[in-house]
């Protein structure tokens, strides 16, 4: 792993890099996640954010700003500036709905970036969830857990049905809607996978629900529908293994008892999804 060189604060950066702007939000909105905060000169701002997860190889923050600058701009906010466990995105101003777009719009949206040539570097599920087993208190490493995550690392992933760029964390809190349209915000998880992985992964209130984006999208993408619904099914597994993994994950690092709540949840789903 590549030593990290984040020794820069924040007002180190503003004053070698951003002498001329202004801090006029100390942090930003949720959705942009680490140590993010706006800056401003005149009518131009940009969110500065600092590469927050220190358990990851600094190479996985440089690839966001990649990802961004591979991007088009009605998808994603404009890159303008990287220093090792720094970057500067535009801020996208706009508003942060509470739930997801119409399915037709969200299936749109999804397959547009899903249009797009791919990133370089790939979804990997069995890493993430085995190092969200190793990070978890081990009072809440249970055997349900150990079995499924075995089981899942015999079977291996699926086959891809179509290989494209992936967001990884499209809900509603990453998803800003301004004048000239919706933009994807909070690009961490982001690589090449399989559609229907992005499909799985989408925070979907229900299942029905679920199965509508999918038929939405198999229209715009001219895929069969059941084999598409198929195929998200064979994901789902992977999914809830990595929500209820991450939420475990968070548990141990900040103690605070909503992630045991939401990891029990979907632990119960795949108690009943058998």
């Amino acid at each position: 792993m590549p030593l990290r060189n984040n020794n820069c604060t924040r007002a180190e950066i503003l004053t070698r890099y951003f002498p001329h702007c202004r801090l006029i939000a100390p942090q930003a909105h949720t959705g942009l996640g680490g140590a993010s905060c706006i800056i401003a000169q005149g009518e131009q701002r940009l969110v500065l954010r600092q590469d927050h997860d220190s358990q990851a190889p600094a190479a996985h923050f440089r690839r966001q700003f990649r990802a961004l600058r591979r991007l088009p701009a009605d998808l994603v906010p404009k890159p303008v500036f990287f220093k090792q466990g720094w970057m500067a995105v535009e801020y996208l101003a706009g508003e942060i709905k509470s739930a997801l777009p119409d399915t037709p719009a969200l299936a749109s949206m999804l397959y547009h970036l899903h249009r797009q040539p791919c990133l370089g570097w790939r979804v990997a599920l069995l890493p993430l969830l085995e190092q969200y087993w190793q990070q978890a208190s081990p009072d809440r490493r249970t055997s349900f857990w150990l079995v499924r995550l075995k089981r899942l690392r015999k079977a291996g992933e699926p086959r891809p049905l179509r290989l494209s760029p992936l967001h990884m964390d499209v809900h509603a809190g990453n998803i800003v809607h301004t004048q000239k349209g919706a933009r994807l915000i909070d690009w961490e998880y982001a690589g090449d996978g399989d559609v229907a992985l992005e499909l799985a992964a989408v925070w979907m209130p229900d299942e029905p629900a679920r199965a509508q984006l999918i038929m939405a999208y198999a229209r715009c993408a001219q895929m069969d529908a059941s084999v598409l619904a198929a195929q998200v099914r064979r994901w789902r597994p992977w999914v809830l293994m990595l929500m209820a993994g991450w939420f475990e994950m968070r548990f141990q690092q900040s103690k605070d008892k909503q992630f045991i709540t939401l990891a029990d949840d979907v632990w119960r789903q795949l108690q009943t999804k058998g």
